[in-house]
């Protein structure tokens, strides 16, 4: 058993490096619904393409924001690895369906192959088509000769020669109901915040209480880990290249969710896509908007004042105030990128809702009536 520690203080910086690390812990396991869920159906028509596309450029920018602002390894590691796990997502993607930057299902070019041309008075009932497969010789006479295993139900107008439809590939899937996937996604998602108090904890305990330092572990979409001072230095750079690769993540990660957004709107569903996988999400940017609203200014450190009671003690008039809303200001990309994100989410839960029980969608065509 472990001792218990007591060196641990939960105050304003230790809630903060508890929601980071929960951030951490989501975004870890974020990929992996989908890629089960995938691999399940064998299929990814429910995907968006650009959808994952535009969130692995995000990553891409992550990565070197990560490089140019020279944080820590760890976060680089992680940077590496959000990276790696868009590319296999990506690859199941081109795996099921080809290598296309459509959105548009595998089986849907066999479907517009199979729709009958217009109808004119001049058109023959029976037309053969060009793909019709010419027998040669023997091979006619093999027909013929095997002419006399066809059943002879198939003989009759009403009763043509057809073959068997093929089941569909999600046929072998045992249905799950409504709470079994309320219990299910609830329980993994409380296992995966308790590994990530679980890893704060352990941080916590590996670090020297006298050298104990404000930091907060977010997720991919921040890496301004070198903005957070020492208790003391009471200023707050803000860097150019930091500044600009957090709007264009912010950017990309916003603008990744529309096309998954239409995606389902033009399904009618969201058979396919696994809510864990949203779920985990939201969590992720929740707990990291949260980790940056509880910031502890440097003065506050300073005078050794954790409580939300008595922050201003240490800091000069207004100075609290100046220092943490700077902090603001250089996080503001970040908290857009994540924030707006939250909002969009939301709007994809709402179409969980909206589609539920309609099954796997076709896609409607923009002429059709």
């Amino acid at each position: 058993m472990f001792a218990p520690s007591q060196n641990i203080r939960l105050d304003i910086e230790a809630l903060s490096g508890i929601l980071g690390s929960i951030s951490i812990a989501c975004w870890i396991v974020v990929f992996s619904p989908q890629i089960i869920e995938n691999f399940r159906r064998s299929s990814a028509d429910a995907l968006s393409l650009i959808f994952i596309i535009v969130w692995l450029l995000g990553d891409v920018f992550n990565i070197l924001g990560a490089v140019l602002q020279g944080v820590l390894p760890t976060m680089t590691i992680l940077a590496v690895y959000y990276t790696f796990a868009d590319i296999v997502l990506l690859g199941q993607c081109f795996y099921y369906r080809g290598f296309t930057f459509s959105d548009a299902p595998a089986n849907s070019k066999v479907d517009a192959a199979s729709v009958d041309e217009e109808a004119s008075e001049d058109s023959p009932l029976l037309s053969r088509t060009d793909t019709a497969p010419r027998l040669a010789p023997h091979d006619d006479a093999h027909r013929r000769s095997s002419a006399q295993y066809v059943d002879g139900t198939h003989l009759s107008p009403a009763t043509p020669l057809l073959s068997a439809p093929e089941a569909p590939a999600t046929a072998h899937l045992k249905p799950t109901s409504t709470l079994q996937a309320v219990l299910f996604n609830t329980s993994a998602l409380l296992l995966v915040c308790a590994v990530g108090v679980f890893g704060w904890w352990l941080s916590t305990r590996s670090q020297h209480p006298s050298s104990h330092s404000h930091k907060s572990h977010h997720h991919h979409h921040h890496h301004h880990n070198n903005n957070r001072q020492d208790a003391g230095s009471l200023d707050v750079h803000l860097d150019l290249w930091g500044q600009i690769f957090g709007y264009l993540c912010a950017a990309l990660y916003l603008g990744s969710r529309i096309p998954q957004l239409l995606l389902n709107y033009r399904r009618k569903s969201t058979e396919g896509v696994s809510m864990l996988f949203f779920l985990f999400a939201c969590m992720g940017n929740l707990t990291y908007v949260l980790s940056i609203f509880a910031y502890e200014p440097g003065c506050a450190r300073e005078a050794n004042v954790g409580t939300l009671m008595a922050r201003n003690g240490g800091c000069g008039n207004g100075e609290w105030g100046r220092e943490y809303g700077r902090y603001m200001l250089v996080n503001t990309s970040w908290l857009v990128g994540s924030a707006g994100t939250l909002v969009l989410d939301m709007g994809i839960f709402a179409q969980f809702w909206i589609y539920r029980g309609r099954g796997t969608g076709r896609i409607e065509e923009v002429g059709e009536n």
